[in-house]
């Protein structure tokens, strides 16, 4: 079978692991996180490789709560487990962090970690989203069918703005303009989406419920990485005051390529339902979710046994 990784982007979990760390939140019947459903549908979907992005000072305590039961589990299914760091001072040559810097560089600079790890088609993720079982299933499927001169072909899942909504605040979405063909054509970084008595809206301006959105699950090709280099590079040449908070987002990088007319993204669509926690009123709208799916039989009480 054509090899394909799942790449998780986990290295915004906080460094106290515990309680407050949205993405640790037990939502299943067993505690299981929403990671643990989005590598248990990668899985089922074809996936051959999981790799986790993190960073070192979390590193310990990620490997006791997720990563060591995820290999055991993966062992036992003969799925390659990976590690990646992301850090600060992890830049281009000639480049020095500014002083004042505290964070990464956003998840750009995530997936560049990869470099010379990430060798097949991928899929890239958040940690701390569900995407539904469809999404995995059209990403694998596009990805196993790139054909060897393909290399600037991307796909993204493309889910309805009526199932990324959250009843408890206002939330920011990639909204996709998509041509006739199916591929994309633009995004719009889109705050303050609420939903109404009639639909959603933002700022007052009337949203369509069933417009494709990107939730940052995309399916790459190994070559983009070295693309993602000179971007990289490329980032820090144009950047002016904005140093201690600027970032290296894929979405807007990959938009910048596709405006170039240098990739093409293909974007796929699902009708599943996008839950994360953005406010913490949604923790228990998650849990409900997740084990509503599990009574409709989509999951299994325990989870991986059906692999």
């Amino acid at each position: 079978m054509k090899k394909t990784a799942l790449v998780i982007m986990a290295a915004g979990i906080g460094s106290r692991f515990g309680g407050g760390i949205k993405q640790l939140a037990g939502v299943g019947p067993n505690g299981e996180i929403l990671m643990d459903y989005s590598i248990h549908d990668a899985i089922r979907a074809g996936f051959n490789k999981v790799v986790f992005i993190i960073r070192k000072d979390i590193e310990d305590d990620f490997r006791t709560i997720i990563g060591d039961r995820i290999e055991k589990i993966c062992s036992e299914l003969g799925i390659e487990v990976a590690y990646t760091f992301q850090s600060l001072n992890d830049l281009p040559a000639g480049v020095v962090c500014p002083e004042g810097r505290t964070k990464p560089w956003g998840t750009g600079q995530a997936v560049l970690t990869c470099k010379g790890i990430i060798n097949e088609p991928f899929a890239v993720i958040n940690a701390d989203d569900y995407y539904g079982r469809e999404a995995f299933v059209k990403l694998h499927e596009f990805l196993v069918h790139l054909q060897p001169g393909e290399t600037n072909d991307f796909c993204m899942a493309g889910f309805q703005l009526k199932n990324t909504l959250s009843e408890n605040g206002g939330v920011t979405r990639g909204i996709c303009q998509v041509d006739t063909d199916g591929y994309l054509m633009d995004i719009q970084e889109t705050s303050n989406i609420i939903k109404t008595t009639t639909g959603a809206e933002a700022d007052g301006k009337v949203l369509d419920l069933d417009a494709p959105v990107s939730m940052n699950m995309w399916g790459l090709t190994p070559e983009f990485i070295n693309v993602l280099e000179d971007g990289f590079a490329e980032f820090f040449h144009n950047l002016n005051d904005n140093e201690l908070k600027a970032e290296y987002l894929l979405p807007i990088y990959i938009s910048e390529l596709l405006h170039q007319g240098k990739v093409r993204v293909k974007v796929l669509p699902t009708s599943d339902k996008w839950f994360g926690v953005t406010y913490q009123a949604d923790k228990q709208a998650v849990i409900d979710a997740i084990h509503k799916l599990v009574e409709q039989g989509v999951y299994q009480d325990n989870l991986f046994g059906d692999l």
